[in-house]
């Protein structure tokens, strides 16, 4: 039972995953930066799933992940948006 909750939140991350699949196929850099970015939320939803598996039944620990990995797509999530924002422009 204590696999169920990192199993769910792992399954959240796939679909990220998924649009990071879909952005990859395009041929400019604005979408290959779009991916990446989404890849790497994906990233960070696995290994907090990962994380919060081996913490087991200890809430500290459990909690410090969580908290981690929430600061961790948050901040994947603003990098995005302002690289959205951007658009195909070049600097």
């Amino acid at each position: 039972m204590e696999a169920l909750v990192p199993l769910v939140i792992a399954l959240t991350g796939m679909p990220a995953l998924v649009i990071a699949a879909w952005y990859a196929r395009a041929d400019d850099a604005h979408a290959r930066g779009t991916a990446l970015r989404w890849a790497l939320i994906a990233l960070s939803i696995l290994a907090g799933a990962t994380g919060l598996y081996f913490t087991g039944g200890d809430r500290a620990a459990g909690t410090a992940v969580v908290v981690a990995m929430v600061l961790a797509v948050n901040a994947l999530v603003v990098s995005m948006v302002l690289h959205l924002r951007r658009g195909g422009r070049e600097r």
